[in-house]
């Protein structure tokens, strides 16, 4: 169905695996097709979490496919934004989408991790931003989810250097969660996603996303606002009686998502 991405859906998880062998690049059309992965993802009830990954054993994403800067409609400018606009909606994305990082994740494809609610990794896994070696600078929401991830002087010193960040350095510094063993990388992140999809209502998962992603371009107090409001939302839903219900008669809860 797909030309650049393999999807199943299993157990209320759906991982989306990009599938551009060998390195995964990111180009337009790439781009594009994840786009419309997410509009179906987005109302689809048999998906509560999305693992984003990549296909084979050596990359997540090596970043974006250079060879389209200059041939794509709008040129350079009219890529970026549309690149913009698309980890935006990644970033505020409804339900929970965690990059699994089989490999490296340079330029565009850690750019795309970043945009994630969650990232885990291979503790072969390799992270960074290159751009200034290639002359350029990381164009894709880089300079800014980094910076705000781990902090300004940590962000810049990978940056200007644009070395590479082993899955212990990124792990450490707040780059990513966790780290499995890369030969079991893909079973350790179905069951941290699993775990999600059975045991946190969708529609708590939901106002966290939009609390904490909103509230952290707002002032303390409109965040606490944008709280109240995501609260009063969920507290009168089904999933919270069920929840409530759940802990009084000590079993699990079966959340519906409504």
């Amino acid at each position: 169905m797909w030309k650049h991405f393999l999807v199943e859906t299993r157990d209320f998880v759906t991982t989306v695996t990009i599938n551009r062998p060998p390195y995964n690049t990111l180009s337009v059309g790439t781009l594009e097709e994840l786009g419309r992965i997410l509009d179906d993802l987005e109302e689809d009830e048999a998906t509560r979490v999305i693992l984003l990954t990549g296909s084979g054993d050596r990359a997540f994403s090596a970043g974006a496919d250079m060879t389209e800067f200059g041939q794509a409609e709008g040129g350079p400018e009219a890529v970026i934004r549309k690149v913009h606009n698309l980890f935006l909606r990644i970033e505020h994305f409804p339900k929970p989408i965690i990059a699994v990082l089989n490999g490296y994740a340079l330029g565009g494809g850690c750019e795309l991790q970043m945009a994630c609610h969650l990232a885990v990794a291979s503790d072969q896994a390799k992270l960074g931003l290159p751009e200034v070696k290639r002359g350029i600078l990381p164009g894709y929401g880089g300079t800014q989810r980094m910076a705000r991830l781990i902090g300004k002087r940590r962000a810049l010193y990978y940056m200007l250097r644009g070395e590479h960040i082993s899955a212990e350095e990124a792990k450490a510094c707040g780059l990513i969660n966790e780290i499995f063993p890369h030969d079991h990388l893909r079973e350790k992140a179905f069951e941290l996603a699993a775990s999600m999809a059975r045991g946190s209502a969708p529609l708590a998962m939901r106002g966290i996303i939009r609390a904490v992603g909103r509230g952290l371009e707002q002032s303390l107090e409109e965040g606490l606002a944008l709280e109240i409001e995501e609260m009063l939302k969920v507290v009168v839903s089904e999933d919270a009686a069920e929840g409530i219900q759940a802990f009084f008669t000590k079993r699990e809860p079966v959340f519906r998502g409504r």
